[in-house]
């Protein structure tokens, strides 16, 4: 059933996207200045998860060099590559400059080397940027005249309150391509484009594809896993095509391996947090930190921690319930996912 394993998964970039065009226009505007040997403002993709930030950056920037291919990009994702170390080793990674440096390698030096690499232009996609935990490595970046930036996150308001001043003063100007929820129409054609590269012609209907858009809520990344699903489960039942108990199976269990991947992912402190409050089952900010404290022998700041969960709360993982004083967090799935 399954033809094209790869157009299911979550960092597929299409060849063509689907409902997104005034977002790839206005992205695509804002990079011109590179196809002139100039440099490019950075900017900004704001919106929930799941609504194709990330897949219209990388669309766009593969655009961008089929008109100009010395442009290189570097794609890094904040949310594991979260230190300046690492982001700037992962930047030099990308355009293969990491040769004998290692992890005692100092941060001047890498970026040094860095600056070094001016002889073609740089797009950086910082992807979950409002994940870093600190930010001198945007100010790096900003500093070099070669290196453009395309900052990926949710709120545009948490992440200009995570910066500090000299690098809210430098970003601050800048273009914002701001992405909505996607409605049940949109998804439904994105589903039925996926469909149609990835599963042979007929086992699926457009119904299915659009209970499956119904009951995705408008983000693409769950759409897409219950169709992936689906598609698996099928073939394991050796179906010839998409039937509705399969679907229905399908769609709790999507969302079910979404989460504990997005739990998986979490780093050391995140996953404390979380298995906080999957412990407890409801938790106030104040018990829950105190909480983390005597768990972790280095304990991030509050600031850092709220960041955390504002982090989590964006991916479903759990919820915050109430206003700032009598807010709590609790586990949004009772089953606790990923946990042991």
């Amino acid at each position: 059933m399954i033809v094209d394993d790869r157009v299911l998964r979550e960092d597929f970039v299409p060849s063509e996207v689907v409902h997104r065009h005034d977002e790839v226009n206005l992205l695509s505007e804002s990079l011109e200045p590179l196809l002139y040997g100039r440099r490019a403002d950075p900017a900004f993709c704001f919106g929930p998860t799941g609504v194709g930030k990330t897949c219209i950056a990388r669309y766009t920037l593969a655009q961008l060099r089929e008109q100009e291919p010395a442009v290189e990009v570097a794609y890094v994702n904040c949310w594991q590559e979260y230190t300046r170390f690492r982001v700037l080793y992962s930047v030099l990674e990308a355009v293969g400059r990491t040769i004998d440096i290692h992890r005692s390698t100092p941060k001047d030096e890498l970026f040094g080397r860095l600056r070094e690499t001016d002889d073609r232009p740089i797009v950086v996609i910082l992807d979950e940027v409002d994940q870093l935990e600190e930010t001198a490595a945007l100010y790096d970046l900003h500093r070099l005249g070669h290196v453009s930036l395309v900052l990926i996150a949710n709120r545009e308001e948490e992440l200009f309150a995570s910066f500090d001043d000299r690098v809210r003063s430098r970003l601050r100007a800048g273009t914002r391509v701001r992405f909505d929820r996607y409605g049940t129409d949109e998804l439904t054609a994105i589903l039925a484009e996926r469909a149609d590269k990835a599963l042979e012609p007929g086992c699926i209907s457009g119904e299915q594809l659009r209970t499956i858009a119904d009951a995705a809520s408008g983000d693409a990344r769950v759409g897409i896993g219950i169709l992936r699903s689906a598609a698996r489960r099928a073939t394991q039942q050796g179906r010839e095509r998409v039937t509705d108990d399969v679907l229905e199976a399908a769609i709790p269990d999507a969302r079910t391996a979404i989460r504990r991947k997005t739990v998986e992912g979490l780093i050391e402190h995140q996953r404390v947090l979380y298995d906080i409050v999957a412990d407890v089952g409801e938790v106030e900010p104040g018990d829950l930190y105190d909480e983390y404290e005597r768990r972790v022998d280095d304990p991030k700041t509050n600031r850092t921690l709220r960041n955390y969960l504002t982090k989590m709360v964006h991916y479903d993982l759990i919820e915050a319930v109430g206003e700032r004083r009598g807010r709590t967090y609790r586990i949004i799935d009772d089953d606790a996912v990923g946990r042991e």
